[in-house]
């Protein structure tokens, strides 16, 4: 975009912050961009907050649930008025400060390891109270499988959100095989799954964690929380670690059993959960990529997915 151009989304952000909050509000500047909504900062009523802005209320109205859930020891920003403006959904957060746990170098990341698997367990030990389901809930608390394995396994069929991945994959260089043999493999670990029901944040990376003083400052945006087994995000750090080369002095398996291991916590059929959940992670991520049109990214994945379904769990 030139330097003369107008950005409608901003200017969109500039509309609702005068005619929702006036006076009150400073005008706002861009923060961040994401998959989807933007983020702008702004000071409301004398203090930093940020405006998000995007086409999925229910991914802000999750915020404001795991707000009010959250133990100290998890900081998640409180949401301080939600709503919608010309079609579109907005939140107002708590402005939280730090830098973006992707952006950390090597020697950061060992040393904000210990505080972030402490937010690992703090996600997992959140009461559910009045909740019920296993996959992705809505913020009324509810779920919509009876399994966690099934609700793994409902990666292969599509949503609202991401449609014609299976055509587009089926037409692509890779076609539709390296995801029903992903799939196969998942279910042949299903008997080993947990019937736990934990919250899981599910996107623990993307810019998602913010880090301070060495340790995490913020986790942020809980549009993609599931209900299920919590070893599910130490499968993610796992699954996603290799794409960060300046943390390969940094053995991510290890640590995460060194830290179960003092915490008494170590689980039980480990191998074979963080196999099926490393499975799903590259499921997910090789139908999100073909949705987007982001082919070396399908290509990166459906590697390790082929990898994975002819090996045995470890």
């Amino acid at each position: 975009m030139s330097a003369d151009a107008v950005d409608p989304q901003l200017e969109l952000a500039k509309r609702l912050v005068r005619e929702t909050f006036g006076v009150r509000a400073t005008e706002p500047e861009p923060l961040a961009a994401g998959e989807w909504s933007q983020a702008y900062e702004l000071t409301l009523d004398g203090a930093q907050v940020v405006v998000r802005v995007g086409k999925h209320g229910t991914d802000f109205a999750k915020d404001e649930v795991v707000a009010g859930l959250a133990a100290p020891d998890l900081p998640v920003p409180t949401v301080l008025a939600r709503g919608e403006f010309e079609g579109w959904h907005y939140a107002v957060s708590a402005r939280a400060h730090g830098i973006a746990l992707d952006d950390l170098s090597g020697a950061e990341m060992a040393q904000l390891l210990p505080s972030l698997l402490t937010v690992l367990d703090e996600i997992g030990g959140v009461e559910l109270v009045g909740t019920e389901g296993y996959g992705g809930w809505s913020p009324d608390g509810r779920a919509p499988y009876g399994t966690w394995a099934e609700a793994l396994l409902a990666i292969g069929t599509e949503t609202d959100r991401v449609p014609g991945w299976r055509a587009a994959l089926a037409r692509s260089e890779f076609g539709i095989e390296p995801v029903e043999a992903g799939l196969s493999a998942l279910a042949a670990l299903a008997p080993y799954l947990p019937d736990e029901r934990r919250l899981i944040h599910g996107d623990l990376l993307n810019r998602n964690v913010l880090c301070a003083d060495g340790g995490v400052s913020a986790v942020l945006d809980w549009g993609n929380a599931l209900y299920g087994d919590s070893l599910y995000d130490a499968a993610w750090l796992i699954y996603w670690w290799p794409w960060y080369p300046e943390w390969a002095a940094v053995d991510i398996r290890s640590e995460l059993s060194a830290h179960w291991t003092a915490s008494g916590s170590a689980p039980v059929n480990l191998r074979e959960r963080l196999h099926a959940y490393l499975l799903h992670i590259g499921l997910d991520a090789i139908a999100y990529c073909a949705f987007k049109g982001r082919w070396e990214d399908v290509r990166s994945n459906v590697d390790v997915v082929v990898a994975l379904t002819s090996s045995s769990p470890r």
